[in-house]
């Protein structure tokens, strides 16, 4: 790989505010937030009950591209 293109990949905290659950999820999302959890800093997220949301419309995609809309095909 090349040297200083790709995004800073590292353990996120993302706060799903319409549940009260933090989920620690490698990301490269990013943000000027930190907190602190179990005595470890990390960089933090708020969402609203789109995590969900947001990965079944990525695997969507992902398997999308595999199937095809065409009849017959």
């Amino acid at each position: 790989m090349k040297p200083n293109i790709h995004p800073e990949y590292r353990t996120v905290v993302f706060h799903d505010t319409s549940v009260d659950e933090y989920f620690k999820i490698g990301s490269t999302i990013k943000t000027d937030r930190e907190i602190e959890l179990d005595g470890v800093t990390y960089p933090y997220v708020t969402i609203d009950g789109e995590l969900s949301e947001i990965y079944a419309n990525h695997n969507s995609r992902r398997f999308g591209r595999f199937v095809s809309t065409k009849k017959g095909a």
